[in-house]
């Protein structure tokens, strides 16, 4: 076969990125292998049982290759473009239905059962989101700085993400946050990514420090981005650190004046009953609060930099002031968010992850486990089916969840770099073929599938280390599971096939 151009169409050998299909396959082996070492205790059998998991996981395998060659050598590949919509549409559907028809499982309502057989839409919803983001932004005349555009980007994100967040699956949810890497390699200024980092950042001062600290920062930070912007860094070091040095002293001065007004005798009497949760009548210095003061003069600034801004033609101030305004409203916010939106298990490994409470034998079990585990492991591991951790199940989850840990008893951080080596490499290498490819739909599709696996090994890894709270989010053809092993699969072999088509005549 010729295209246009003459060329001879190249045959199928040399149009297959072999080397994605390798390491997909590899890695599922790695899965399975890992899989059978986490139950052979429990469950005394052959990794072939088929009423073990390992078993089970071998259906998963042989299911998901045979998913691999239907998407390669049936389905055409331009249909994926033409039926994106379809797909998303249904796979909303499913998503909202599982609420309503599914099975709760810890606590999380996101699975529909089918005698023993278990699905779960979440995950591909993330197939269905990834196919219609490329479908929308590869339309000719896009353009992601343009608002129209923004938001319908922005909703094909957040529909899908925030029914999943009402199923309690924060973990799948999470992942969606994910496709803002691909948004910025399409266009997107990069001060989103940055703004959403500084969201994080002051949710966790105001949880772990306080209020005021948070808003003391958010000041920090707006005013470097403004001045840097504008040029005027110089301006920043000179006049507005020192400020910032005096406020950061201002509760320890706001203290010493108050014991100087009214006395170190009637301040010890008043904290003493408000410990004791007594009515106090508090003298008026007291009653005047550090951040109220921080918050008032900061509001008093704003319309100088409101001013400066009209005046020099920088619609970048007036940018920084809303996301300043953001982030006095999400300081305000945070109590009420933690408290009443997050539930109660979220809220206590969130709790444990940061530091405020010490649980190892309650939420922080599962991760203290996971840590003796790996750190057990040493630089070669205790060997293959020879992990103490592991045969007597010291880790709850560990075929699922924390499969890592797993990999880092019994091989070692030999055995956990090379697995992180071959993710880095499957994602490096989705980036090169995206990268090549002539049209914008594939580029842009390889690079929400490099995305989600991402997402899910920074927070599955980040999970059993210790560094990212207990949310239950897979380990990509690694961990135990139908629904996750197909989905990834058919969302890796999409883009091998699309990527296929493209490498037929170059």
């Amino acid at each position: 076969m010729r295209d246009l151009g003459g060329h001879r169409g190249r045959g199928l050998a040399k149009t297959i990125d072999w080397w994605l299909v390798a390491c997909w396959f590899l890695m599922i082996m790695i899965g399975w292998a890992n899989i059978y070492a986490s139950i052979h205790s429990s469950e005394p059998s052959s990794i072939f049982d088929f009423d073990s998991r390992s078993g089970k996981q071998f259906i998963w395998m042989m299911t998901s290759l045979g998913l691999a060659g239907l998407i390669l050598f049936v389905i055409p590949p331009r249909a994926y473009e033409g039926l994106s919509l379809f797909i998303y549409g249904f796979t909303i559907l499913l998503l909202i239905a599982v609420i309503f028809l599914g099975i709760e499982v810890k606590g999380s309502r996101s699975w529909f059962a089918f005698g023993p057989v278990r699905f779960q839409p979440a995950e591909i919803s993330k197939i269905s989101t990834s196919l219609l983001l490329a479908t929308v932004m590869s339309q000719l005349g896009y353009r992601i700085g343009r608002m129209k555009d923004f938001i319908i980007t922005a909703a094909i994100i957040l529909v899908p993400m925030m029914i999943i967040v009402l199923q309690s699956e924060t973990g799948s949810a999470l992942v969606y946050v994910g496709f803002i890497f691909m948004l910025y390699r399409e266009g997107l200024s990069g001060w989103l990514i940055f703004m959403v980092g500084m969201a994080i950042l002051l949710f966790i001062l105001t949880l772990t420090a306080t209020p005021y600290v948070a808003l003391l920062v958010l000041v920090g930070v707006a005013t470097l981005c403004i001045f840097l912007y504008s040029g005027r860094f110089k301006w920043w070091l000179l006049a507005v650190v020192p400020m910032i040095v005096l406020f950061a002293f201002l509760p320890s001065l706001m203290e010493l004046l108050s014991e100087w007004v009214v006395g170190a005798e009637q301040m010890a009497s008043i904290s003493a009953a408000l410990e004791a949760g007594e009515e106090v009548a508090m003298p008026f210095v007291m009653k005047i609060k550090p951040f109220y003061i921080l918050l008032g003069c900061s509001i008093l600034a704003m319309p100088f930099f409101a001013f400066q801004a009209f005046r020099e033609g920088n619609r970048f101030t007036y940018l920084a002031l809303l996301g300043f305004i953001g982030g006095i409203l999400l300081v305000f916010s945070t109590d009420f968010l933690f408290n009443d939106v997050l539930q109660d298990h979220q809220r206590k490994r969130i709790e444990v992850l940061l530091g405020m409470k010490e649980d190892p034998s309650g939420v922080g079990y599962n991760v203290n486990q996971s840590k003796i585990a790996i750190g057990s492991g040493g630089f070669f591991g205790k060997g293959y089916l020879k992990g103490t951790q592991t045969t007597y199940g010291f880790v709850p989850e560990q075929s699922t969840d924390f499969i890592f840990c797993t990999v880092g008893e019994e091989w070692g951080f030999m055995g956990t770099s090379l697995l992180i080596l071959m993710f880095v490499f499957l994602i490096w290498r989705i980036i090169h073929d995206a990268e090549r490819s002539r049209e914008a739909f594939t580029r842009i599709y390889g690079y929400c599938v490099a995305c989600c696996i991402f997402m899910h090994l920074f927070i599955n890894i980040g999970m059993t280390i210790g560094l990212m709270p207990v949310i239950g989010i897979p380990l990509p053809f690694i961990s135990y599971g139908g629904s996750s092993m197909w989905a990834f699969t058919i969302m890796l072999f999409i883009f091998i096939a699309l990527n296929r088509n493209e490498r037929k005549y170059f």
